[in-house]
């Protein structure tokens, strides 16, 4: 038995707390407040970012920093890409050099681009720290359908330490070495979903969201390969695995915000009705100047970044797409 502290109480980080303590470890999940943290011990469910699912009381729950991660064999951060760094900064001093560190927020830092582990191992001085992605679906995590997973870390005997305490018979945990693959499949699929909802909600039929996952699909490896990243990794569970859930299911954040947008409903309205982020919205912008960085077309990106924080309209940015100039599929 570990003891886990998993550091953010949305969907994710419940979900996760749940399949952990179902393989039988101490697991400790903070929160940054202590009403709503009260309001789940008293629940027992967190009605906000997880309604439906009942919380096991072996599960503890804290907003207190020091209580949370206070000896703890592995720390997961679970936090939205926005507030990431403002709130491992406020963890700095109570992380022990020993604990293992693994991340599962799907985004970039909004201030310097940099992946999610990238800004944990610079806040911390920690070299490794390991990424967790692929197709899961918070909500069907924790209600136990089988999901298949992948754990990057460039230290292999982290990997398949984690490999271990995550793994069970519902959730299966693959390894990799390719943390920059990992962690940029995971940031931009919620950018393509938004895409694919935006055709979604204008009306267009399979063809076009196919396209959409396709060109999709080659953008984010393109800059991937650029930035380092082994090509073959976004043809697996962080690549197109997590693709295809988040720009086809109706459980998709991302893919919904699209839709509602292809159907003429304003960004401001949209997020305003929504509890939980949509990572996509805040990261098109990050990936967008990541590209720009290395030199690297990416045009799916460009006309998401337009419609959502621009105000372009969604029928213009399908045909700034289609009237592009021709080129080879591999470009």
């Amino acid at each position: 038995m570990k003891r886990i502290a998993v550091i953010g109480d949305g969907g994710w980080g419940t979900a996760l707390a749940l399949v952990l303590n179902r393989n039988g470890h101490d697991v400790h999940v903070w929160g940054p407040f202590s009403e709503y943290i009260d309001h789940i011990i008293d629940r027992g469910e967190n009605i906000k970012f997880l309604p439906g699912i009942a919380l096991p009381p072996g599960i503890k729950w804290t907003s207190d920093r020091d209580t949370a991660v206070k000896k703890a064999d592995v720390i997961v951060f679970a936090v939205p890409s926005r507030y990431y760094s403002s709130v491992i900064e406020s963890f700095a001093r109570f992380i022990s050099p020993s604990s293992l560190l693994l991340s599962v927020a799907k985004g970039l830092d909004k201030d310097t681009h940099r992946r999610m582990t990238e800004t944990a191992g610079s806040i911390l001085g920690r070299d490794m720290v390991a990424a967790l992605s692929g197709p899961s679906h918070a909500e069907e995590v924790a209600r136990g359908v089988p999901s298949a997973v992948v754990i990057a870390s460039a230290d292999h005997e982290q990997a398949e330490q984690l490999q271990t305490i995550f793994t069970d018979s519902l959730f299966r945990v693959y390894t990799s070495n390719d943390v920059i693959g990992v962690e940029l499949g995971g940031a931009m699929k919620n950018i393509v979903a938004i895409a694919a909802g935006v055709s979604d909600g204008i009306g267009f039929g399979d063809n076009t969201k196919a396209a959409l996952m396709t060109r999709g699909l080659a953008e984010m490896t393109r800059l991937g390969v650029a930035l380092g990243a082994h090509p073959a990794t976004f043809s697996g569970l962080s690549g197109i695995g997590d693709l295809v859930v988040t720009c086809t299911s109706t459980l998709s954040r991302n893919r919904t915000v699209g839709e509602r947008l292809g159907r003429g409903e304003k960004i401001e309205d949209i997020l305003k009705s929504m509890e939980q982020v949509a990572e996509g919205v805040w990261n098109c912008g990050n990936a967008r100047a990541l590209a720009g960085d290395v030199n690297v077309e990416v045009p799916i990106t460009d006309e998401v970044y337009a419609v959502v924080h621009e105000g372009k309209n969604p029928h213009e940015a399908v045909e700034a797409l289609l009237s592009r100039d021709p080129k080879p599929e591999r470009y």
